[in-house]
């Protein structure tokens, strides 16, 4: 179990860029209505890392949509809107028919795509789970929030790029 190992829940404030940074970018986050006790409490997790680590909330906009399939279309219309990191947030429960197998391939490889073909990045805070148990324990239960772990991880790319986008 990989989040047994790597927990960005409990991330180190220490290590994170100064706030001042963090305060002059702007993000989007999307969520999936789909499963909303658990992404709902993605968004959440997300939105406080974010604040709580330098972001001003007038900067932070969400953007709802019907389910895990829709986010990479919401994303794909965000990358040209000035948007420092996008952030996008669902979760697909494992069911007896191949459906979870067709949309965690398709929104797993159209979020990949965006991020080859972007300039900005869009981070994957989707839950693909066997069961509920499963996504409640990673969206605030005992193995962290996965949205906490995006924004973290979103405010760790925009820094990664700041030092990468050299104008020559």
């Amino acid at each position: 179990m990989a989040t047994k190992y790597q927990n960005l829940s409990d991330y180190d404030p220490n290590q994170m860029p100064e706030k001042a940074f963090v305060k002059k970018q702007r993000f989007a986050l999307i969520v999936s209505d789909w499963n909303s006790n658990v992404t709902h409490a993605l968004l959440k997790g997300a939105f406080d890392a974010l604040i709580e680590n330098g972001a001003e909330e007038h900067n932070i906009d969400i953007f709802h949509v019907p389910g895990t399939f829709e986010l990479t279309f919401a994303a794909k219309q965000l990358m040209s809107k000035n948007y420092s990191a996008i952030i996008v947030m669902g979760c697909v429960i494992q069911g007896d028919t191949p459906h979870f197998d067709y949309v965690c391939q398709g929104v797993t490889q159209g979020i990949t795509q965006l991020n080859i073909e972007g300039s900005i990045p869009v981070i994957f805070s989707v839950l693909t789970t066997n069961t509920m148990k499963q996504a409640t324990d990673r969206s605030g239960g005992i193995h962290g929030n996965k949205g906490t772990e995006g924004a973290i991880t979103a405010i760790k790319m925009i820094v990664l790029k700041e030092k990468t986008n050299i104008k020559i």
